[in-house]
């Protein structure tokens, strides 16, 4: 009553109209927030309402506020009883700590605390950060289904449960946690997926335990932003390196921040190198660095440090990047869904920016998967093309003189970059085989490019940079190129008489019937071509199995209908969905279940054959010095959950019942007041593992602190640390210096005169 009240009050169409109590609606204004994205609008009425949702938008709508400001208004304040409220699973950790940054900017008036859980980091910290009583946890699926069967956490009051990246949680591999996390929270909760693209067939996401959810789909139409820029490039594979430093000297400005997209680490490790030494401050990120590094490559970039950063698809999800400018696909994503993640980099929040994505021979299928997802006709550069947005250009090979010069004089001086090299042309053969296949059209279409001597021009954004002597040699080259000799090496210099010349012409002869009736078969396959354009376009009910699933679908010119159809088997035509390829595009691959389910096969021989399989598995033990049998089960201990199903042993250990009795920290029960943890145990998590929001910090943070301590910080609060140390510092450690270096010299006098009368006893 006290929202819809206030939301009376206020003008549509802002936060001040959604009924926002005041330190939520604090928060939103002093980030900046005035008026909701139509994710928001759609969503956090809905959320408000208690009902489970399912919100689909592209890339940068502001997905994350959407989800956060419902739960900050639901938690309120923070609450004295022990126990979780809020719980957010995000697939990386960058994603959970930019979810983090971003609930203490808006919730900073809110009395709320925070915790982050990551992999990779102190578990004892993190069991210190459980015992201090968060009201939210922020973190990824394995640690945090590590922590919950290590220290047997209850999970019984939580009421607001948000899968963030929902697709990329299930794709990455953390369906055994997240299966698991899911059985051990309550019935009565309400549970949230937010995704960029999300399956058609929501099955996977029906396991996660929603009841009557609402579908929010707002990406039907348009799946990149308005404001982003895609420029095409087609180029031979060895000139990638020297057009993306061609790009980042002459065509991007050297103010601002570009993202490099590669297929593996080890192009990551190449490609940095010869960026940095082409005299551009460049940094990196892949998935297998040190948590610690990447946490400073990141940093380097977002304080402006590095103004490129070359990463794998490990960025390629939700990562927030402030003022990015520029994204390279320095090789094109295999699926269509991965190129909408990675360009959604940019051209957030009503920014402009621009996709340059490189494409060689191989990679055209991949590309026309993408127009088909995106609904949009291929549109190719000729001299005519003014535009350049979404263009299909030519990246001419002479401009790229200097560049490759250069980079063929880095690896004569350096050795290590041709090993670097060779490693990296080694793993796109490994990666190559692991993509998978582009769909069957897209490979017909490329194939009838190919066949029909298919001619590229210049990209537009280049033909400013490329003078007439080289568009006259590049049209030399293109003529030559499309030069066909109508006669044979046999009858070149031969005269008419000869036997050669004879045999070509009755050859000759016998293939012109055969081009002859192949060239009236293309004719009358053109003809009926044209002809089936003109008929009308059949529209496909695309929605049944979505209607069927949600109680509700909100999306853009949708009318539920229950108007019976009516079929005429005689006269019916079996046709394909307009929208396939892009339903396609957002299925989840190979774990979809549709792709399950046409794989499953019934074989009575089975149990047999698997037992003889199993027989037959040895490993080589280092040990014993031969072969054993390599039973798994054995191998690898396993325990049984609450849920019934058989986890690695390593979720638990004693690890957590050592930590309590080293610091003397009681066992909490749900329910429970909240106690103080002891200093001990508390020092660790006193470096930044909780968040206090402003409300209730100096309670919780200063307890257990002296009075001479608090009033320093009270001095120094509001004042720039200096980083040299004060004159009387400096003083007193020179005095404890000058009397331990005294004391051993008094020690070892003393012990001098005992050994010298030890030895004239001897």
């Amino acid at each position: 009553m006290k929202r819809g009240k206030n939301g009376k009050k206020k003008k549509s169409g802002g936060f001040q109209s959604m009924g926002l109590n005041y330190g939520v609606l604090k928060g939103v204004l002093r980030k900046g927030y005035k008026v909701p994205t139509p994710i928001q609008r759609k969503t956090i009425p809905l959320i408000l309402d208690g009902k489970d949702v399912v919100a689909m938008a592209r890339t940068g709508s502001g997905k994350t506020a959407a989800f956060l400001l419902p739960m900050l208004e639901r938690l309120k304040t923070h609450s004295a009883q022990v126990g979780c409220r809020a719980l957010v699973l995000s697939p990386t950790r960058e994603l959970a700590i930019q979810t983090l940054k971003f609930a203490k900017e808006i919730g900073r008036f809110t009395a709320l605390r925070y915790a982050l859980i990551l992999g990779g980091e102190s578990i004892e910290a993190q069991f210190s950060t459980i015992h201090e009583n968060p009201d939210i946890i922020i973190a990824t699926p394995g640690r945090f289904l590590h922590l919950v069967i290590e220290m047997d956490l209850k999970l019984s009051l939580i009421e607001y449960v948000v899968f963030d990246e929902a697709d990329r949680l299930f794709e990455m591999g953390f369906s055994e946690q997240l299966h698991e996390i899911i059985h051990r929270l309550p019935e009565a909760k309400q549970t949230l997926l937010f995704s960029a693209t999300l399956p058609k067939l929501l099955i996977d996401f029906a396991k996660a335990g929603l009841h009557d959810p609402t579908l929010v789909r707002l990406d039907v139409d348009t799946k990149l932003s308005d404001q982003l820029k895609t420029a095409f490039l087609h180029m031979r594979p060895d000139d990638k390196l020297a057009s993306l430093l061609y790009l980042l000297h002459n065509v991007i400005r050297s103010d601002q921040q570009t993202v490099v997209f590669t297929a593996t680490k080890h192009h990551v490790e190449y490609i940095k190198e010869i960026v940095s030494q082409s005299g551009i401050s460049t940094t990196y990120i892949y998935s297998s660095l040190d948590p610690t590094a990447r946490k400073i490559n990141a940093a380097k970039f977002t304080n402006k440090t590095a103004n490129v950063l070359i990463v794998t698809d490990v960025a390629a999800r939700g990562i927030d990047i402030p003022m990015l400018d520029n994204v390279v696909n320095y090789h094109f994503p295999a699926k269509p869904k991965l190129f909408v993640h990675r360009v959604g980099r940019v051209a957030r929040a009503g920014r402009s920016g621009t996709a340059y994505s490189f494409v060689t021979a191989e990679e055209v299928p991949y590309m026309l998967d993408l127009y088909l997802f995106l609904g949009r006709p291929l549109v190719t550069a000729n001299r005519q093309t003014a535009d350049t947005d979404g263009i299909y250009g030519l990246f001419p090979p002479g401009l790229l003189h200097t560049e490759v010069d250069f980079i063929r004089c880095l690896h004569e001086k350096a050795t290590e970059l041709v090993d670097l090299h060779r490693v990296a042309s080694n793993a796109y053969k490994q990666y190559s085989r692991s993509t998978p296949s582009p769909s069957a059209e897209s490979v017909r279409r490329h194939k009838e490019m190919m066949r029909n001597d298919f001619k590229l021009a210049t990209h537009p954004f280049l033909v400013e940079m490329v003078d007439s002597v080289e568009q006259t040699r590049m049209e030399l080259l293109e003529g030559v190129k499309q030069y066909k000799p109508t006669t044979t090496i046999f009858e070149v210099g031969c005269k008419t008489k000869m036997a050669a010349v004879d045999v070509m012409k009755l050859k000759r002869q016998h293939h012109d019937q055969v081009i002859a009736a192949v060239t009236q078969k293309k004719q009358r396959e053109s003809g009926n071509d044209t002809a089936d354009k003109r008929k009308p376009q059949l529209q496909l009910n695309t929605w049944d199995g979505i209607e069927s699933t949600f109680s509700a679908v909100i999306a853009p010119g949708h009318r539920k209908t229950n108007q019976k159809t009516f079929q005429d088997k005689t006269h019916y035509i079996p046709y394909s969905s307009t929208d396939q390829y892009s339903e396609k595009g957002l299925s989840l691959g190979e774990k979809s279940f549709d792709r399950q389910a046409a794989g499953e096969v019934l074989d009575l021989t089975t149990d047999e054959n698997t037992e003889k399989v199993k027989q037959k598995q040895k490993k080589w033990d280092r040990k014993r010095k031969r072969f054993v049998h390599d039973d798994n089960s054995q191998r690898q201990k396993r325990i049984k959950t609450e849920s019934g199903a058989f986890i690695p042993a390593s979720y638990k250990t004693n690890v957590y019942e050592q930590w309590r009795d080293r610091h003397k920290v009681d066992a909490q029960q749900l329910g429970d007041k909240e106690r103080p943890l002891p200093a001990t145990a508390r020092r660790r998590s006193l470096k930044g593992r909780v968040w206090h929001t402003k409300g209730d910090s100096s309670q919780s943070i200063s307890r257990g602190i002296s009075s001479k301590t608090k009033q320093k910080w009270a001095n120094q609060k509001g004042k720039k640390r200096s980083e040299l140390r004060p004159v009387d510092q400096i003083l007193k450690r020179r005095r404890q210096v000058e009397r331990t270096r005294q004391r051993h010299q008094s020690s070892k006098k003393r012990s001098k005169p005992q050994t010298a009368k030890k030895n004239r006893k001897r």
